[in-house]
């Protein structure tokens, strides 16, 4: 699995952040940074959860 930030799309609401914070992080400049794009299959409920709470569909998911 990968995870993957639109950073054109990305508003900076931070829902991700608040969803699973050891993978995503908004930084100082109102977008949204991947801290770690290939997290493991452990932490799939989480990063989903973080993709799919995004209400302007900035992340998504491979694999």
């Amino acid at each position: 699995m990968k995870a993957i930030a639109d950073r054109d799309r990305c508003e900076g609401l931070g829902m991700c952040e608040a969803m699973a914070d050891h993978f995503f992080e908004v930084g100082e400049d109102g977008y949204v940074s991947v801290l770690d794009d290939t997290p493991g299959e452990e932490h799939r409920q989480d990063v989903t959860a973080a993709v799919d709470a995004c209400p302007v569909l900035a992340l998504s998911l491979q694999g």
